[in-house]
């Protein structure tokens, strides 16, 4: 995959980079104010996007593709359902689902003094800086180029304008899908969260059912996802799923990312998809809306 070589030369190795991202990460946290750690504004990535400009005409192809060349984004505020659209388009067109969501939570996991810089990050609801981002993202799509992957659904990048502008440098994104809810379903899919502890799989105990402003306006039921009884006792909350994080995370969201959303509006790349319930009404709707068919939707809805 070419744009895996191109982001993998431009911020790479990652073992070098974690001085400079560690750096990075104490400028953002000593800019805190009283809600809490924000990030520099003064992150510069112009030479970066220069060597990545001047390197994607000289990088070498990848190995041929096993499977269809989709190059999508995802787009939306925290607890939209991101992951769950995007991992099952994912399985529908046989490209893998890359959620940079995910990266840094294993990266969180981990031990040391950058994890510790990120956790304040994430705990305060803060974006993570571009450079982080860029370089877990790289090192991800190297490791796929590795194993043959050819095409990708993005979750959770770019959630920058500059995120954006070097991601056109480096591949033509074919489609960006903004997903749309309500907030205050938002704000209830995102408190009612789960994790089971041992499996990883994600479950939400919180029943939605919105009445609609008026007549014209449907109501929005979504059911709750609950766990098998085996998951039952072990699930966990993330850390930074609280009303206050929540809320700050689409603070943060609406004021940082809708500005992504009018960078693809521009270049006619932006579908807008306003999910009207839980996964049975969305699902089949969002496949008509990209002219697709899932054979197997009525079982998996």
């Amino acid at each position: 995959m070419a744009v895996a070589h191109r982001l993998f030369r431009l911020f790479s190795p990652w073992t070098a980079e974690k001085n400079n991202l560690s750096s990075l990460l104490i400028r953002s946290l000593s800019s805190s104010s009283s809600h809490g750690p924000s990030l520099d504004p003064e992150i510069d990535l112009k030479e970066a996007a220069a060597e990545l400009e001047k390197s994607s005409s000289s990088s070498p192809s990848s190995s041929p593709s096993k499977g269809r060349n989709f190059h999508w984004v995802f787009l939306g505020c925290p607890g939209v359902g991101k992951g769950t659209y995007a991992s099952r388009l994912s399985t529908l067109l046989g490209v893998p689902h890359i959620a940079t969501g995910d990266l840094v939570r294993e990266e969180l996991s981990s031990s040391g003094l950058l994890s510790s810089q990120l956790k304040e990050l994430v705990n305060h609801g803060k974006l993570v800086p571009d450079e982080f981002i860029i370089s877990l993202l790289s090192k991800r799509l190297e490791a796929g180029k590795e194993k043959g992957e050819s095409g990708y659904i993005l979750d959770g990048f770019p959630r920058t304008v500059t995120q954006a502008e070097i991601l056109e440098g480096v591949i033509n994104v074919d489609l960006v899908i903004n997903l749309k809810l309500k907030e205050e379903a938002l704000l209830a899919k995102c408190l009612g969260r789960r994790i089971c502890s041992e499996c990883g799989a994600n479950y939400n105990v919180a029943c939605i059912d919105i009445k609609g402003d008026d007549d014209s306006s449907p109501r929005m039921y979504m059911p709750p996802l609950l766990p098998p009884p085996n998951c039952e006792s072990k699930l966990i909350t993330r850390a930074d799923d609280t009303e206050e994080v929540v809320k700050e995370r689409l603070r943060v969201y609406n004021e940082m990312t809708q500005p992504v959303e009018e960078f693809y509006r521009k270049r006619g790349k932006l579908l807008e998809f306003e999910l009207p319930g839980g996964i049975p009404q969305s699902w089949p709707r969002l496949l008509r809306a990209l002219h697709l068919e899932d054979d197997k939707q009525s079982a998996i809805a």
